[in-house]
């Protein structure tokens, strides 16, 4: 069963498994990164091979102990640190990057981290996996829900490049087993394969390696990682734009991703951002990044510069800066070991927001009545392009429709303060989306919601009142598919969280 491909031999022979009075405990049980969900399982286990993996689910399964996996410990709700949870299976000892010849595919185990796998598929074979923006996110619970950054209108999201996975499952009886399933039309398996290209993390069993190999392949195996990188930047202060030119600004940023995100577009080589923060939390910031030895990009990235800077009624400054592709993507994410308190919503979005939503929004950023936390945002940033080349049941990942995510985010320390924050970001959602029932109904125009930025609020009932499943905006059509597969390899729901996928007729 330990037949992955490593870079280095196991640390320890058998798993580790830590309970609270052991040492080690406060290091490993504080990995999540929100606050407001502190861990304290009954114990730890620390596998650094899957057969480790595997005698951890046995054990538990035998002892009646429920289980969850991590391996970045990015998740935004309390999917891992659930004060129900017993056993936590910590993958963050399994990151080997490398390559297996078995398979013909770059191996790259969990607990590895974005930033590591770019690190080592970049220096060893030039190549690059599209995965997400912050390299300190873990690989084993980013790829699951689809994956996807800044090379993703370009070359699609992680999961279109994701040949297999070697997963630790249970079956009915309990019993842990290895298994491999691959993408190829003739593997018995592959329905459990499928399952993993945007099915969520930690709902189907413990992937123990996921195996990369496009499936047009041009020699290389995975897309050419470019160079270098430029990425220019451009800010409007809030003093310069009052509710219309900052309606008509956000509109040009949607309207430009409308023109320019078909499958193929020139438009596609852009990776861009615009950032909405709440008066007097900063500027709006306009990011777009590109590949740096593409003349065409520059002009193509100029051009939606002066687009915005016309609506906008201003033209301020451009920053520009290039940097290696290495220096470009290891760049920390701003709150990287900043623990506090935080909630956010997300959404994709078909077309741009109507001129009344923008405004709306504008109203929520901009008074200063009744709410004064300045690290509160809006993020509006790009979809699309050879993301939407796939075929909505091609993957699990159905949301191959979109142009853009919307993102909102609010940040706290003081837990007295949780209501007066969570009202804000979940008020200030229900009204960007009031003309659909408060969530983006993908029946009533809207694209859905990404299931990497969990937000348990849709399978609350209290929270979603909109009469539309939890599941359906996650997984739109593919859910009794999905369904389907956690009834053949987790029919006793061993693997199971808040937003987990249910067998049929659960």
């Amino acid at each position: 069963m330990d037949d992955i491909t490593r870079t280095a031999p196991a640390p320890w022979p058998e798993p580790v498994t830590i309970d609270k009075a052991d040492p080690r405990y406060p290091d490993l049980a504080g990995r999540g990164i929100n606050a407001r969900f502190p861990a304290a399982p009954a114990a730890i286990g620390l596998p650094a091979t899957p057969r480790h993996v595997a005698e951890l689910v046995a054990d538990a399964v035998s002892a009646g102990r429920r289980l969850a996996v991590r391996s970045g410990g990015h998740c935004f709700e309390s999917l891992v640190d659930h004060p129900e949870l017993d056993v936590v299976i910590d993958l963050s000892e399994m990151k080997a990057v490398g390559w297996d010849p078995e398979h013909r595919a770059f191996a790259v185990e969990p607990g590895a981290s974005l930033g590591a796998m770019y690190r080592t598929l970049f220096l060893g074979w030039g190549v690059a996996v599209p995965a997400g923006r912050c390299p300190e996110i873990g690989v084993g619970g980013h790829v699951p829900g689809g994956g996807g950054g800044a090379l993703s209108r370009r070359y699609g999201l992680s999961v279109d490049h994701l040949y297999g996975v070697q997963v630790v499952v249970a079956d009915g009886s309990g019993r842990a087993r290895l298994v491999t399933a691959t993408r190829e039309p003739g593997d018995p398996n592959r329905d459990l394969w499928w399952a993993h290209t945007g099915g969520g993390a930690g709902a189907f069993g413990v992937v123990t390696r996921y195996l990369f190999r496009s499936p047009d392949g041009d020699g290389r195996l995975l897309p050419p990682a470019p160079a270098a990188v430029t990425k220019k930047t451009v800010r409007w202060s809030w003093d310069d734009l009052d509710e219309a030119r900052f309606v008509a600004l956000v509109r040009a940023f949607g309207l430009w991703h409308e023109r320019n995100s078909a499958p193929g577009d020139p438009g596609a080589q852009l990776d861009n951002s615009l950032t909405l923060p709440r008066a007097g939390g900063g500027e709006v910031t306009l990011e777009t990044a590109f590949d740096a030895g593409r003349p065409d990009a520059a002009e193509l990235a100029d051009a939606l510069i002066a687009d915005l800077g016309r609506a906008a009624g201003s033209s301020p400054e451009v920053a520009a800066e290039t940097r290696s592709f290495l220096a470009a993507v290891l760049v920390p994410d701003e709150f990287a070991g900043v623990k506090g308190r935080f909630k956010s919503k997300a959404a994709f979005l078909r077309s741009c927001w109507e001129e009344d939503v923008v405004a709306r929004l504008y109203r929520r950023l901009t008074d200063q009545a009744g709410y004064q936390n300045p690290a509160a945002a809006f993020y509006l940033l790009s979809h699309g392009g050879a993301i939407n080349a796939v075929g909505q049941e091609e993957t699990a990942m159905a949301h191959r429709d979109a142009v853009l995510k919307a993102y909102g985010s609010v940040f706290w320390w003081d837990p007295r303060e949780d209501e007066t924050h969570l009202g804000w970001i979940r008020d200030t959602y229900r009204e960007l989306f009031a003309d659909a029932g408060g969530v983006p109904d993908p029946d009533r125009g809207y694209g859905g919601a990404f299931v990497n930025y969990a937000d348990a609020d849709f399978a609350d009932p209290e929270l979603n009142r909109s009469g539309v499943p939890w599941h359906r905006l996650y997984f739109r059509g593919n859910y009794a598919r999905l369904q389907e597969v956690k009834g053949r390899w987790d029919p006793g729901e061993v693997f199971r969280h808040a937003l987990s996928v249910r067998p049929p007729g659960a």
